[in-house]
């Protein structure tokens, strides 16, 4: 058995605080366990590699609005391989750092194997068994896969998967109407592949405002096919392809959907059942998920979480946000408490899509609906989206009516994850006002002010939504 100061299993978020650790403790002996390519899961197979890919989707979209504004304009070919190849090569280099680094370091032990519980703070990484006094579980998440009767024997793509292929698939089917399907189906869809996504859900993208998801199948299906509130029965390999059967869930009619190629996305899942965290006393909840407590650490003292392995905000600005608390917390001593209040998210298709706190939803269960206002302003209102042609994206922003506190925010348009960092930093403030956002210049004219004018066309909920079935979102 090898006794060591720190574990570290993972190398995403949890190793973002290693150097300041190491150098603050010379005597401090360090193992570092993954059984995947160094650098987490937003490196080597999440945010970086897709967005990598994403941006020759939007030099496509862009080239095709190019004919509308009088620039006869046209696409000889796309190099399909050379896209894939390009992500590859450029994700390549930073995990061979990574690795390169963690092997050369003397005071860091590198694993690179499947880590799991024995007993409480004792691992097994391969044929090795570490103890730890105190352990950073950086778990990660993986692809879930529904029980769908023939999918494993027909085959299938997953969010991995599709970072590995060369050939650009005919048509592609998708599973899953969340963002990942919203952005895989953007980038197959400019690259030349048919493209038709499957949602269980009523409401395509079921985690933005109903109304940006009704905008957004609205847009979007003028590139492919989506079809949601229906649930896949079974899949087939036939002659012409993989055949997809699924059925309206409230009315029960059944149609088929063919195509060369599927891909699942239908959410992540927890690798607790590789950790076996229970074995060491952790508390996980019955998805998987570990419990933490509003410090980040587990049941058992000294062994802290961040990112994914929580299983409640899946994104790598908030592990990194985390791995600050678990230093604080573990490290130097402190009582910081984690700050869920105003998480940003972006899905990066065509039209973007942002937002960051409350939806209308929650902040009416919290505040009551009289005490809510709404403002509301479109794209196309603005000199720049009158400039773009733009049409029916809008910023919604939620307010508590008397103080003018900011609960949250929702863009749908061009730039959308750029814009909402107008809007992020007062929410961080202590009164959240929107009084900086107000009296502030913009300069005109340009995008952003879409957002100031938003906080000038403020109504209440019952007139917002007049407005909305006036412009058939609802």
């Amino acid at each position: 058995m090898k006794e060591y100061d720190l574990i570290i299993v993972g190398t995403g978020s949890g190793m973002n605080y290693i150097g300041s650790i190491m150098d603050a403790n010379p005597e401090m002996n360090v193992a570092v366990i993954d059984k995947d390519e160094p650098g987490g899961i937003c490196l080597t197979r999440g945010c970086i590699p897709s967005k990598i890919l994403l941006y020759p989707a939007e030099l496509v979209n862009d080239i095709h609005k190019a004919q509308h504004f009088g620039i006869d304009v046209q696409i000889k070919s796309i190099d399909f391989s050379k896209i894939m190849e390009r992500m590859r090569s450029k994700i390549s280099s930073d995990i061979q750092s990574i690795e390169d680094n963690l092997q050369a370091n003397p005071r860091i032990d590198y694993y690179k194997a499947t880590a799991e519980f024995i007993e409480p703070y004792t691992l097994k990484a391969g044929e090795e068994i570490l103890k730890g006094k105190m352990i950073f579980l950086c778990t990660g998440s993986r692809p879930a896969i529904p029980s769908v009767k023939g999918l494993d024997d027909v085959g299938y793509l997953t969010s991995d998967d599709v970072l590995h292929i060369s050939e650009l698939p005919k048509s592609l089917t998708i599973i899953g109407g969340g963002y990942i399907a919203a952005e895989y189906g953007h980038f197959f869809s400019a690259m030349g592949s048919k493209v038709t996504i499957i949602g269980r859900n009523p409401h395509f993208l079921p985690q933005a405002e109903p109304e940006i998801s009704v905008l957004a199948k609205r847009m979007m299906s003028e590139r492919m096919e989506i079809i949601t509130n229906h649930e896949v029965l079974e899949v087939k390999q036939i002659p012409e392809g993989k055949q997809v059967l699924l059925k309206h869930r409230e009315t029960g009619e059944e149609m088929q959907i063919v195509s060369s190629d599927i891909l699942v996305a239908t959410g992540r899942e927890s690798n607790s059942d590789l950790l076996k965290p229970e074995k060491a006393g952790i508390e996980i909840d019955k998805l998987g998920w570990i419990k933490v407590d509003e410090h980040l650490e587990s049941s058992q003292k000294n062994i802290w979480v961040i990112g994914d392995a929580t299983g409640k905000h899946l994104f790598k600005h908030v592990a990194n946000h985390e791995s600050t608390i678990v230093y604080y917390n573990a490290v130097l001593g402190r009582k910081a408490t984690v700050d869920f209040h105003a998480v940003p998210g972006a899905v990066f298709s065509e039209p973007e899509i942002a937002s960051v706190g409350m939806s209308e939803k929650e902040a009416v269960a919290q505040y009551e609906e009289d005490n809510i206002v709404i403002a509301f302003y479109r794209f196309q209102d603005t000199g720049k989206g009158l400039a773009m042609d733009l049409e029916d994206e809008f910023v919604k922003v939620i307010l508590e009516t008397e103080t003018d506190k900011v609960l949250g925010a929702h863009i749908i348009g061009p730039h959308a994850s750029i814009l909402i960092h107008e809007i992020i930093p007062v929410m961080y403030t202590s009164d959240q006002s929107a009084a900086p956002i107000m009296y502030s210049m913009d300069i005109h004219p340009s995008l952003s002010e879409v957002i100031k004018r938003a906080f000038y066309s403020r109504m209440p909920i019952s007139e917002y939504h007049m407005i909305l079935k006036a412009l058939n979102l609802e």
